[in-house]
């Protein structure tokens, strides 16, 4: 098979199940707490590592921002024999008691992004694979790192959650935004493969703080500090699967 045409990988050339975050840069934070790293290729915004973590192969692929970027690295990371995906990314809370820093698993995702209207009819839910959603959830009470447990919505538009889109995300209970799980949940499903993610939280748009605002770095510090939490929860996961 030729190499795959964004990722430019090939059969055989990663592990079975891949952790996945947005950011080409957390590809090498997670390598860091890894052996054997190795990059394999990068892209664009896809930057690909093969590593061990406890004697478990793994890839890491960053996906870049959004639905639509996420699903190429699915296609592809599918096409050349990845079979479990994990996302390990940021998000912004849409409920007042969740505070930066805290960290979410997701149990579905909304479809408030375009891409996934080109797979399926819009009311077919985006929902994880169980057995990946409990290995997040095993692997933070081993921790002991308190996660909220619930559903999220995945939106296209960074620049465009108005005060009307927050508000009926956070009526209907949702606890956080992003912009990538329901792609990865979706096509993970149709291709009869696993999927799951786990999510810091960055800003708190109920409360009106976005990312940026509280540091002069991209993440607040205890956001930047449970990213590194959830890395090792997603890789303490890893080793069950």
């Amino acid at each position: 098979m030729a190499k795959q045409p964004h990722l430019l990988v090939e059969s055989g050339e990663l592990a079975d199940v891949a952790l996945v975050p947005g950011d080409p840069g957390r590809v090498d934070r997670i390598a860091d707490h890894c052996d054997d790293a190795r990059t394999v290729a990068e892209n664009r915004e896809y930057k690909l590592v093969n590593a061990t973590y406890e004697g478990r192969e793994l890839s890491i692929c960053s996906t870049g921002i959004g639905s639509p970027s996420a699903a190429i690295a699915v296609e592809e990371l599918a096409a050349v024999g990845v079979e479990t995906f994990i996302r390990v990314g940021t998000t912004g809370a849409l409920q007042s008691e969740i505070e930066i820093g805290d960290m979410v698993v997701a149990t579905g995702a909304a479809k408030d992004e375009g891409t996934t209207k080109r797979y399926e009819d819009e009311t077919v839910p985006a929902v994880p694979d169980y057995g990946v959603l409990s290995a997040l959830v095993d692997a933070a009470e081993t921790r002991n790192a308190p996660v909220h447990v619930g559903p999220i919505a995945t939106d296209d538009a960074f620049y465009a959650e108005s005060d009307e889109y927050v508000d009926g995300w956070s009526e209907a209970g949702l606890l956080c935004v992003e912009m990538e799980a329901a792609a990865l949940f979706t096509l993970a499903r149709r291709k009869g493969l696993a999927a799951g993610a786990i999510c810091t939280v960055d800003g708190n748009l109920v409360e009106g703080t976005q990312k940026g605002e509280t540091d002069a770095e991209e993440l607040p510090e205890k956001a930047r500090d449970n990213v590194g939490r959830a890395i090792r929860i997603a890789l303490d996961a890893v080793t069950e699967l």
